[in-house]
């Protein structure tokens, strides 16, 4: 994949982030919004369909309510983004008016990602909404989200939203102009990193931490190219302030840094599994029933589970971990945590004797489990 596949995209998500939104800080960048809505305006017009991930709602309301430093408590959090994302959705709305689009306001929790239903239910209103032409401008429900259920950043978010409606790239625009070999503020010689593998786990050690105004640093874009691309969606992290950036880029330009997926898209089934960042508990495996998921292909039986912990219920997602703890898949259970614990090291066959009945011979189908 190079450059070039930017220019074939027909369904593009692009998040913007809070220090570009707000001008660091200063208020809502009402020229910088009317510049990017131009640019979105122009690809629509070439039939791209745009899905908008935006920030900005807890830093306008920040402003708006005279705060200088991001609050630390949930309920102010939760009252800045109630008040701010008036401000931030007035904005969309009236410079997508000027070139007669619609748009649609779409917040999110985890919550909404972690249940099967849900998921389909976001994917089919989205789809929806793209089909008729609307502007899908999605955010995370800072209103109502507590520290159990948030993404954590809305670059995290963007990735999932990639997955959630398998779009062909994600665009996502900062305060810097790509990813740098080290930070471009504090070393002069760190150079731009034009393209790499999102699986690359050196460019995760090149990334940075955030800054005042958003959760994410580049670290987050790093992390959130590599989640958009177990759908076979490239990343771009690209500065915002580029003149042009957005149709630049759909013509070929080299902007920003690509981060390249290698990997097949994967079933949709299987793009939300690994899209979890939480699961409701986990299964420690033996060294057999590790090679025979990672290496094999296999199913995870009860035979080879050792341990479990946490509360979870059938077809809930949990993860698989080997005995030192690390995660190395996430699968639908098809037992609960109870039923889980009491067939532990058993043979399949004698689920039925010891449950009463058997819903599946394994505890995890290889067709519902991923790797991590």
């Amino acid at each position: 994949m190079s450059r070039e596949a930017l220019t074939s995209a027909k369904r593009i998500v692009i998040k913007i982030g809070s220090a570009l939104l707000t001008n660091d800080g200063a208020g809502l960048d009402k020229q910088g919004i009317a510049n990017w809505v131009d640019q979105i305006a122009a690809l629509k017009q070439q039939g791209v369909e745009v899905i908008l991930v935006s920030s900005g709602s807890v830093a306008e309301g920040m402003t708006r309510l005279g705060w200088k430093k991001r609050p630390s408590a949930l309920h102010e959090l939760q009252a800045a983004a109630a008040v701010g994302q008036m401000g931030l959705v007035q904005c969309y709305e009236s410079n997508f008016a000027r070139h007669e689009y619609l748009t649609a306001q779409v917040l999110l929790t985890h919550a909404d990602l972690s249940n099967r239903n849900r998921y389909l239910n976001a994917r089919s209103a989205i789809r929806t909404l793209i089909d008729l032409g609307v502007v899908p401008i999605i955010n995370e429900n800072d209103t109502v989200i507590t520290d159990e259920i948030r993404f954590g950043d809305n670059d995290t978010l963007g990735a999932l939203v990639a997955n959630l409606i398998e779009a062909d790239a994600l665009i996502i625009l900062t305060d810097q102009d790509g990813l740098f070999t080290a930070d471009p503020r504090i070393d002069k010689t760190a150079t731009l990193i034009e393209s790499a593998r999102a699986e690359d786990p050196m460019i995760q050690a090149m990334a940075g931490d955030g800054g005042a105004l958003g959760r994410g640093g580049m670290i987050t874009k790093v992390r959130a190219g590599r989640l958009a691309a177990r759908s076979g969606a490239c990343s771009v992290i690209v500065g915002g302030r580029i003149e042009n950036v957005l149709t630049r880029l759909y013509q070929g330009e080299s902007l920003g840094t690509l981060l390249i997926s290698d990997q097949e898209p994967m079933a949709a089934r299987k793009q939300w599994i690994a899209g979890h960042l939480q699961t409701r508990g986990e299964i420690t495996l033996d060294d057999g029933a590790v090679k025979a998921l990672t290496q094999g292909g296999k199913s995870l039986l009860p035979v080879g589970a050792v341990a479990v912990s946490g509360h979870f219920g059938r077809g809930e997602v949990v993860a698989c971990v080997n005995q030192t703890g690390q995660i190395i898949a996430k699968g639908l259970s098809n037992y609960s945590a109870l039923e889980t614990q009491k067939i532990l090291k058993k043979d399949s066959k004698d689920i039925m004797n010891i449950l009463g009945y058997m819903d599946e011979p394994e505890l995890i189908h290889r067709d519902n489990l991923v790797l991590v």
